[in-house]
């Protein structure tokens, strides 16, 4: 579903993402650990079509980013760790830009906007501008608004920042949802304890390089997956 091959991103003299390669297949949750600065949220932008990038191949179900990035971004879904949207506009009309965006129809939207709104507890809010929203809120609705076009590959870099524990509880089981269905999900984040339960496999970054990557009880072996990440990140 998901191809980084050789990826390459440099700013200046650094190069922020070094020669990343990683593979991630139908079905998958695949999580992207390391520290601040590590290259994570550079890889993501680079895969949502964001980021252009130095060297190296995205593919996503096959489909280059490079040379086709309109058919790449119908199948994709990018949640960002901050949710700057226009809070000019409702909820309701953030949604229905959205959908308008991908082409979803009048009947489709209207389903799983109520379906998702009620699910995230939103729905009574969705009339009042986004202005008004908490930084949770507005969580919620990114995320209602990334559904909307039922993505083949969710993109999220930090998804559980800001929402409270039922709405993560939601997500978790939603993102295991879209993998039964055939989909894929590549996410960043720093709640280790969330990577080790919620992950099929899992990729190491430092400094811009893949230290480690592979099946979750592969990579933690006998140990934590914050044991493995702190001793990875402090001798390699």
């Amino acid at each position: 579903m998901l191809t980084i091959d050789n990826l390459t991103k440099i700013y200046g003299n650094k190069k922020a993402v070094d020669a990343l390669s990683i593979h991630i297949n139908k079905g998958e949750i695949y999580g992207f650990i390391g520290h601040n600065g590590a290259g994570k949220t550079t890889t993501i932008k680079c895969c949502a079509g964001i980021l252009n990038f130095d060297e190296g191949e995205i593919y996503v179900d096959g489909i280059s980013i490079k040379e086709n990035p309109i058919e790449v971004k119908k199948r994709i879904a990018y949640i960002p760790d901050n949710p700057e949207i226009y809070e000019f506009l409702s909820g309701i009309k953030y949604l229905n830009f959205i959908a308008d965006i991908y082409g979803v129809s009048e009947n489709e939207r209207n389903t799983l906007i109520n379906k998702y709104s009620d699910i995230f507890e939103l729905t009574a809010d969705l009339a009042k501008p986004i202005s008004e929203y908490s930084h949770g809120m507005k969580q919620k609705l990114v995320v209602i608004s990334a559904l909307i076009h039922k993505p083949r590959l969710m993109l999220l870099d930090e998804p559980f920042v800001g929402l409270d524990p039922k709405a993560s509880h939601t997500l978790k089981q939603l993102m295991k949802d879209i993998c039964s269905s055939g989909g894929a999900i590549f996410f960043s984040t720093h709640v280790l304890e969330v990577a080790e339960k919620l992950c099929d496999k899992i990729a190491i970054i430092r400094n811009g390089a893949l230290i480690v990557h592979g099946k979750t009880e592969e990579v933690t072996a006998n140990a934590s997956l914050e044991d493995v990440f702190l001793e990875l990140v402090e001798n390699v």
